[in-house]
């Protein structure tokens, strides 16, 4: 996929709120640190588009960005940041919830991953949610030029092996460096010919 054009459009704390226009939605989320905003502005070929900072936590809105003005990526506040006060825990807990649970056009969730570490609870905790929920997802698997080849098998089959503890068959995943732009065509394709079948 090419991208040609990608802009932001909107910030809202209410699914209800989002885009009228019906165009198919990719949404991405992950513990806070994952580098998802880095990796949006990989995908996007914009060095700036979602806002980067060295501050955990710094989304907090639901944030979308119409993309060849035929498909939205959608930028949900992360889940895991210890220092979160527990009230705003709960409302940010109920913004991706009902976002996720309601958004009708949503037509998958990218739940981003840290290659570098083992299978934490709370990922392994939001991707059964979204099981028992019907709601479509994917792994990408992000950072991976913190490690060499090898070692990237040994997370992603050691990773694996975790998921198959509690799923019967193991969700698509793809393996992605915002450094080296690993895994940004599998990416697109995806995205595109998604969009392709819909």
């Amino acid at each position: 996929m090419l991208i040609k054009s990608a802009k932001f459009l909107i910030s809202a704390t209410d699914y209800k709120k989002c885009p009228k226009q019906p165009l198919p939605e990719y949404a991405f989320i992950g513990r806070s640190n994952v580098g998802k905003s880095s990796l949006i502005n990989m995908l996007t070929n914009h060095s700036h588009l979602a806002k980067t900072s060295g501050k955990p936590g710094k989304t907090q809105t639901i944030n979308h960005f119409i993309i060849n003005e035929n498909w939205y990526l959608v930028d949900l506040p992360g889940y895991g940041y210890a220092k979160t006060s527990k009230s705003k825990k709960v409302e940010l807990g109920t913004i991706i919830e009902t976002y996720l649970k309601f958004r009708e056009n949503l037509t998958c969730v990218f739940v981003l991953i840290d290659i570098r570490h083992e299978a934490l609870y709370n990922d392994l905790q939001f991707m059964e949610w979204l099981g028992e929920n019907e709601i479509p997802f994917i792994i990408i698997f992000t950072k991976a030029d913190k490690l060499s080849p090898s070692q990237i098998h040994i997370a992603v089959e050691k990773y694996k092996s975790t998921l198959l503890e509690s799923w019967e068959e193991l969700p698509q995943y793809f393996v992605t460096s915002s450094e080296t732009r690993q895994g940004r065509e599998e990416v697109l394709n995806f995205i595109e010919r998604t969009n392709t079948s819909l």
